[in-house]
């Protein structure tokens, strides 16, 4: 699938989030947890007015090394930190931004995709890029999934 790149100004946002850390080959086997965690938090927290799943990834800086991750999901406002959960402010600034739709097995094109951009027009990535899931309601073909590199 190709992918249109395109630079946006991201606003900061507010997520209720687990921090886990891991290497990008173990992250399919710890998201759910995590998530599970906040998706609980946030059922004792509905004035918290949940939104869309949200997993900011904090790059190290040797590729290969393993990473912070917040798997977590937008929230309405701040609140205090209530065990592993805590309340995160996302990275703003100018990202370089793509659309992924399709199974979740294949967003790995996309963040090659924008790299190759990157690498292409001669722009460097800062330490965090981050997902934002849509609504999963109308199947693996269809879902959708926007991928946001911070830039330098």
């Amino acid at each position: 699938m190709p992918y249109e790149i395109a630079v946006e100004t991201a606003q900061a946002r507010l997520i209720a989030a687990v921090r886990v850390t891991a290497r990008s080959a173990e992250i399919s086997g710890v998201w759910k947890p995590a998530l599970d965690q906040v998706w609980a938090f946030l059922e004792e927290n509905r004035d918290l007015r949940p939104g869309h799943n949200f997993f900011l990834y904090h790059h190290p800086e040797r590729r290969n090394d393993p990473m912070n991750i917040d798997f977590g999901v937008q929230v309405s406002r701040r609140f205090e930190p209530q065990g592993n959960i805590q309340c995160i402010d996302t990275p703003a600034g100018e990202v370089a931004m793509t659309l992924h739709v399709g199974p979740y097995d294949r967003l790995g094109e996309a963040h090659a995709a924008v790299h190759e951009w990157c690498a292409a027009h001669n722009r460097n990535i800062a330490g965090a890029s981050w997902e934002i899931y849509g609504d999963g309601n109308n199947g693996p073909a269809l879902l959708e999934t926007k991928i946001e590199y911070l830039l330098v």
